[in-house]
């Protein structure tokens, strides 16, 4: 008997045959599986933010907006009322945490906006869901309590590690080109900067080494360039699309003609780098070791073409900063307009405790940290057009 005919007699064994067409149709759909994930992938059609979680604080937050959007009365009366719960509930946080007591009160003495105040003291009720004695000095406003130990920790356990620290000292380098991006865009720099936040505290966990030796040594920010690129963390598809509806007039996020060339390249400018040679100019804008300002001009017009897709659908968000900071986590494929959108986004571990990217973004905002060189404006979009509050 040949060589060929035991080959074949072997496989005409149905014991054999089976299982060998059985493993050989097993893998080759394994293999078309993994093949079309990563077409999907390198087309952007699918992305590691897919799989963002909601917050599990999404119902409090949804709750705060339903209050301060259909309750929040501004005649004389209920001003002074409410400026009467801000300072009491300030003057009862300076109890537990003066740090943050003290941020609140500074953007209530330079903004005197109550609404405001009144949210950023809800940020920090958030942190202090936990905390019976504070939950109920909250409910009595009692000021006969015992004075409470004087720290210089934030409320917001993030705020207190090391990284938060050399973070702080490494953004005022970027004040310049956080304030030109958002001087052209008509974005408020402290919801850039929220953006900026989620994205670089993310990488305090998964980026370990990168903050030994920049941000802790050096006090510069990490600058991301596998997948996502630049400061913020934006991939090139988005980057790319951003360009596209720049330019698009049929686009539910056109910005206007004003914004139609704000991202044209300029010829004169040389972006060439060991760190981004083969990148796309659009990529190689992003990944500047030095100069940031694409990647917060790039967030600030995202963020702002989210608003106007929001807005035409009936469905304005301008006061929610930790939704525009988890559709930039998410991308513009799962921004779905609707009358309650959901906080969340990525999540991630700073210290031993679990959060999402919208969640870290909102707590910066309404903190008051960095309000000397970020400081609250009067309005988060075009805020250079709004006038002055008047005074009663």
């Amino acid at each position: 008997m040949t060589f060929k005919s035991r080959i074949r007699n072997f496989f005409a064994n149905k014991w054999v045959r089976i299982p060998y067409y059985f493993f050989l149709y097993v893998f080759a759909i394994l293999g078309a599986g993994v093949f079309s994930a990563w077409v999907m992938f390198q087309s952007g059609l699918m992305s590691s933010n897919d799989f963002g979680m909601v917050d599990p604080n999404n119902r409090y937050f949804q709750e705060m907006d339903d209050k301060y959007n259909q309750g929040f009365k501004t005649d004389s009366v209920n001003v002074v009322k409410h400026r009467y719960e801000a300072l009491n509930r300030i003057m009862l946080l300076n109890r537990y945490y003066p740090l943050n007591a003290n941020y609140i009160l500074k953007a209530w003495t330079e903004t005197k906006d109550e609404k405001l105040t009144l949210r950023m003291l809800d940020a920090v009720d958030l942190r202090m869901q936990e905390n019976s004695q504070y939950q109920s000095d909250i409910a009595q406003m009692q000021n006969n309590l015992s004075p409470r130990q004087n720290t210089n920790l934030s409320v917001f356990e993030w705020m207190n590690i090391a990284e938060w620290i050399s973070f702080k000292e490494a953004v005022k380098k970027d004040k310049y080109y956080i304030d030109s991006a958002a001087k052209v865009s008509g974005v408020e720099p402290r919801l850039i900067l929220a953006c900026l936040v989620g994205e670089q505290i993310r990488l305090f966990n998964s980026k370990r080494e990168s903050y030994k030796k920049y941000i802790g040594p050096l006090k510069i920010l990490v600058v991301e360039n596998n997948f996502s690129y630049g400061v913020t963390g934006i991939k090139e598809t988005t980057a790319q699309r951003i360009e596209q509806n720049l330019k698009d007039k049929n686009s539910t996020y056109y910005l206007g003609a004003e914004y139609e060339r704000l991202l044209d390249y300029d010829s004169t400018q040389n972006f060439d780098a060991a760190v981004n040679e083969g990148m796309s100019p659009t990529v190689k804008r992003l990944v500047q070791m030095k100069n940031h300002y694409y990647s917060y001009l790039y967030t600030a017009l995202f963020v702002k073409q989210i608003k106007m897709q929001w807005e035409r659908a009936g469905f304005p968000i301008n006061d929610r900063p930790e939704i525009f900071a988890s559709l930039f986590n998410l991308g513009f494929n799962k921004s779905k307009p609707k009358a309650n959108p959901e906080v969340g986004g990525s999540s991630f571990e700073v210290g031993n405790t679990e959060y999402t990217f919208g969640a870290v973004a909102f707590e910066f905002y309404y903190s008051g940290e960095l309000q000397e060189i970020f400081p609250f404006k009067r309005a988060r979009f075009d805020y250079e057009k709004v006038p002055e509050p008047k005074l009663f």
